[in-house]
């Protein structure tokens, strides 16, 4: 923990809780899907881990895609815009889709990409997010798999980050912020 930031964190699911919870996720992912496996839509950048985690543990033929979209820039709180900065390359027409999260917080974002993927006339659209704050519990759309819920809290790690840092870390945390 070489930075203030992380001098400041408390760790809240250690490497080995976050690969347990994505094995049961893929197990449960794979009970409901069989063979005919989903296009995976990773959200850019903090779903990336958690993507290749899951993917890797779902047997038959995986695909997947990324999306770009942000609602946080720099700030430890969404703005509640949300932009496109890389949509799919392919047509998911008549395809199943599974969006990957790393985190579901007001749900505005989550909501935002739904509507949008729905529009495309895919066969069914469902969600697996690793993390889902209180907020979305109560009135965000609910991902059909959840790995944890958490807190109120701004979590680093795993693929989520604070301006672009931390996201290397294999454990998850929750960073003080002023």
């Amino acid at each position: 923990m070489a930075t203030d930031e992380l001098a400041r964190a408390r760790t809240l699911y250690s490497e080995a809780q976050v690969q347990q919870r994505v094995v049961e996720l893929a197990d449960e992912i794979q009970a409901h899907y069989g063979e005919e496996m989903p296009l995976l839509v990773g959200v850019l950048n903090g779903a990336v881990m958690f993507m290749t985690d899951l993917a890797r543990r779902l047997a038959g033929d995986v695909r997947f895609e990324f999306m770009a979209v942000s609602s946080y820039g720099d700030a430890t709180v969404s703005s509640g815009a949300v932009k496109i900065l890389k949509d799919l390359d392919s047509d998911i027409a008549g395809k199943r889709i599974l969006i990957v999260e790393d985190i579901v917080d007001s749900g505005t974002t989550l909501a935002y990409l739904l509507r949008m993927l729905r529009e495309r006339d895919p066969k069914d659209v469902r969600v697996v997010s690793l993390l889902r704050k209180p907020i979305a519990r109560q009135a965000g759309p609910a991902p059909d798999w959840v790995g944890f819920d958490i807190e109120d809290l701004f979590v680093v790690g795993y693929g989520l980050d604070f301006a672009g840092r931390h996201r290397n870390l294999p454990y998850i945390a929750a960073l003080e912020t002023d």
